[in-house]
């Protein structure tokens, strides 16, 4: 709920000017947060009458200076282009560096950039070693980005969920497989509590506290047995046969199987122990109820 999350952070100063590039699941979200936060927020997507657009952003287009003037704070969502390069970056960078009014930059990266670790916990002390091609992009970026000398923060994120965005969607669709590899385990972050770490940061920022990098993630990393079968007790459905891992994955996509090539837990102590921020939704069971609440609000 949109409530839970404002109602836990400090507002932004009321004349901030926050730019959102791309207007995806996450970006949508933490822009609805900064508006009922009370303060302008501008969201971009790629295609001319897309939904929740105030602008457009693509290699296409070219970006009104009416759009970028006075913005305070600016938040890149976007993925690397395919020779790993930022688009925003790409486009943007003499107009952010020459800004006399940007007070925070941030870029949503990914946990990805540690590679598979056996299992093993990552903080933001571990040294990255992507081994995926998307995470090399993302790990190429982020340096991009901290090379620029601007106000910057790299957010790191594990697996995203939310409203219309859980295991609730393929156990309603049938789709569902409960695939079993012993000792795989997954970190999560749910979306408003993206949201929430962003607009917390950046007040944070202002204060001089100022990491590099900060990994978004809750507290309770676990395999995607315990999370499909807690889902289909909320909304009681059957769940189907375990598969072994090694005959699934005969049949799998090569997108997926790279999710399950690798194995990590973060931690997240840096953001919510030491920087003190509440996670709204610390664990998937408290997540999953959320979106169970929206799902039957919706019906």
């Amino acid at each position: 709920m949109i409530q839970e999350i404002v109602k836990q952070l400090d507002p932004l100063p009321p004349k901030s000017k926050f730019i959102i590039f791309g207007g995806g699941y996450s970006g949508q979200r933490i822009a609805t947060v900064g508006r009922h936060l009370g303060i302008q927020v501008l969201c971009s997507r790629r295609i001319k009458g897309s939904e929740g657009a105030d602008f457009i952003f693509n290699n296409d287009d070219q970006l009104s200076n009416e759009i970028f003037e006075g913005a305070t704070h600016v938040l890149s969502c976007i993925p690397p282009l395919s020779s790993g390069k930022d688009p925003v970056l790409n486009k943007l960078k003499t107009k952010l560096l020459n800004s006399k009014t940007l007070k925070w930059v941030g870029y949503l990266s990914t946990t990805g950039v540690y590679g598979d670790t056996k299992g093993a916990w990552v903080s933001e002390n571990t040294m990255p070693n992507p081994q995926q091609k998307r995470s090399i992009r993302r790990f190429s970026c982020e340096k991009e980005w901290l090379n620029t000398n601007l106000p910057i923060q790299i957010l790191r994120l594990p697996g995203i969920y939310g409203p219309n965005r859980s295991a609730f969607e393929s156990l309603l669709k049938g789709t569902t497989k409960m695939i079993d590899k012993p000792g795989q385990v997954f970190s999560r972050i749910h979306v408003d509590d993206i949201a929430g770490a962003v607009i917390f940061l950046i007040n944070l920022y202002s204060q001089g506290k100022t990491p590099s990098v900060v990994n978004v993630a809750d507290d309770l990393p676990t395999n995607n047995l315990e999370v499909i079968a807690f889902a289909a007790k909320l909304i009681k459905k059957s769940l189907p046969k375990i598969i072994p891992f090694e005959i699934a994955k005969k049949t799998m996509s090569p997108m997926a199987l790279s999710f399950w090539q690798e194995n990590r837990k973060v931690d997240n102590q840096l953001l919510c122990k030491k920087l003190k921020y509440s996670l709204i939704y610390p664990d998937f069971k408290s997540g999953l109820k959320n979106c169970f609440s929206e799902l039957t609000s919706n019906q």
